[in-house]
């Protein structure tokens, strides 16, 4: 067995397959919440286990592009799935500032999965397309107002087909897994068991990549009306617009004015300091001596005196008018017209 440089044993493949894969069962399987320190180290150290299965599988070149499905060996047709396997983990990594960067980066691996999948026909399936077409078509679907009906048919119908074909996959290998986990089981059926898990795997991938495209183009939308809302508070704001009046024309303004009453045009205390200076007013804060508030007084009791003597005249006259029209009837003295 090949050491490190600390002299330690090196992790062989299929251990590093193994806890990698254990430890994402446990994740999918915690009942704790996602950003739980728990299940987070779980994901950081199933992270890091199958990162370096993915290293040593690079090394080995275990897979090429010059043989068919049916000659990979049945027991290494489980290494397929290290890229499902850490697209899954990376999904759930939660750190906010990060979102997007490992969305972008859990979709690299299904895709990879994917991809490869496809190339050996381990099942019949359309590959999505990459990050930067599946970009160009959400820009262009977005100038499209209505979707089609008929499209939007077709991919519930092919979902609807995945959740059957993933259903009756999972039947199938909750019936050769203990067989294959307890080592019973022939060649024949443990490549039957591996084959069922990667086709199990291209639906997962398949809608997970539907669910990162929304959530990476809603996270886009968020950040571009973030910024939109930041420049347009950096800008300075404007200065006060001064009051002004709209009339029909200028004549009107001028004769009839606003067609509500005219807009102040001083203060109380300028009006004040203005009929001060006329010598209108007295000064303000000025106390008054005793005599003029005599004066003043007595002026205002004059004043009072002569509007009550004006009233008692003017009901005495009124009286003597009413009496006089009691004993004189209208017409009485106007002998002119008479024959």
């Amino acid at each position: 067995m090949a050491a490190g440089e600390d002299g330690l044993p090196l992790p062989r493949l299929p251990d590093l397959f193994e806890s990698g894969g254990q430890l994402l069962e446990e994740v999918e399987a915690a009942t704790e919440p996602t950003g739980s320190r728990i299940v987070q180290d779980k994901v950081s150290k199933g992270l890091d286990l199958l990162q370096k299965a993915a290293e040593m599988l690079s090394q080995l070149d275990l897979f090429s592009r010059n043989e068919d499905l049916d000659e990979i060996a049945s027991t290494d047709l489980r290494y397929l799935m290290v890229p499902a396997f850490l697209g899954a983990l990376t999904m759930r990594q939660v750190d906010p500032s990060k979102r997007l960067d490992h969305l972008q980066l859990a979709r690299e691996h299904f895709i990879n999965f994917l991809t490869q999948c496809h190339y050996y026909h381990v099942a019949e399936f359309e590959l999505p397309q990459t990050s930067s077409n599946s970009a160009e078509n959400n820009t262009a679907s977005s100038s499209v107002a209505c979707p089609s009906l008929v499209v939007m048919a077709s991919q519930r119908q092919a979902k609807i087909e995945r959740y059957r074909q993933k259903k009756e996959v999972e039947h199938k290998l909750s019936t050769l897994k203990s067989a294959v986990e307890i080592g019973r089981a022939d060649d024949e059926c443990v490549r039957e068991y591996y084959i069922l898990h990667l086709r199990r795997w291209i639906a997962i991938s398949i809608e997970e990549i539907e669910s990162i495209d929304q959530e990476i183009k809603i996270l886009r939308e968020k950040e571009s009306s973030k910024e939109a809302s930041t420049s347009h508070s950096s800008l300075q704001e404007r200065p006060p617009v001064r009051p002004f009046i709209l009339t029909r024309n200028r004549a009107q303004a001028k004769v009839f004015g606003a067609g509500y009453p005219s807009l102040a045009s001083m203060t109380v205390s300028d009006w004040y300091d203005q009929h001060q200076k006329c010598g209108a007013l007295p000064d303000r804060g000025a106390a008054m001596t005793t005599s003029e508030f005599g004066r003043a007084a007595q002026q205002q009791e004059e004043q009072e005196q002569k509007e009550e003597d004006d009233d008692d005249q003017t009901l005495h006259r009124a009286r003597e008018w009413d009496d006089w029209k009691d004993t004189h009837p209208k017409g009485y003295g106007n002998r002119q017209n008479m024959g």
